[in-house]
């Protein structure tokens, strides 16, 4: 769908400077357009390598394994449905790590490996509820589960404490004061994952009713 807005605001764009006799400026700004985005890329790469790396050194050292055993209280509270030591509980730990130092792109592996392991647990429940000849709820879990549910808002939330990303966009700019997003972004972050988590428990309260 977002490729159909897109497109379409492009051909929208391009009829308009052709019918007002403006295909130089349309020209001129789609030229400039491309040179900002590969300067933006690059800067992002530079940025997001330097943290990825950082991240990576954490994980040799064992700091993301440390981390991870510190936040078994959070993710026992948000997911009481996933069994101690589950190697979903990790991948769920660092993806919100990788969040909260705000390196959404270095998130996404440890959050696809998260939703396949919740994935593997929901048909192992499935298999189990067969075996029991328990009809309604194999029904009930042919869609995501609770856990996947609740890990897709709170990842999307994303609590950030360092919006890395912003700070490199607004340094990218021009930004007189890049990180003064901090602030701003720690409220708006923690509303939203707040927000979140109360819609999940709220709905997984109601579904289990």
């Amino acid at each position: 769908m977002l490729n159909y807005l897109w497109a379409g605001m492009i051909v929208l764009g391009i009829l308009w400077g052709a019918f007002h006799g403006n295909m130089a400026a349309v020209t001129d700004g789609a030229l400039e357009s491309a040179k900002e985005a590969v300067t933006l890329c690059m800067t992002m790469l530079g940025i997001m390598s330097f943290w990825c790396g950082i991240l990576k050194i954490g994980e040799e050292a064992r700091l993301i394994e440390a981390m991870t055993k510190k936040m078994r209280p959070v993710i026992r509270f948000l997911f009481p449905g996933i069994p101690e030591d589950h190697p979903a509980a990790s991948y769920i730990s660092t993806n919100m790590i990788a969040n909260m130092l705000g390196l959404g792109w270095a998130a996404t592996p440890a959050g696809l490996k998260a939703m396949e392991e919740l994935e593997n647990l929901e048909e192992e429940r499935r298999k189990g509820d067969k075996a029991k000849g328990n009809k309604v709820k194999a029904v009930k879990r042919q869609t995501a589960s609770n856990e996947m549910c609740t890990f897709l808002i709170v990842n999307i939330s994303s609590l950030q404490l360092i919006p890395i990303n912003m700070i490199a966009y607004r340094s990218q700019y021009g930004s007189v004061n890049p990180s003064a997003i901090v602030g701003p972004a720690l409220a708006a972050t923690a509303v939203s994952t707040l927000a979140g988590v109360v819609f999940c428990k709220v709905m997984d309260r109601n579904w289990r009713g």
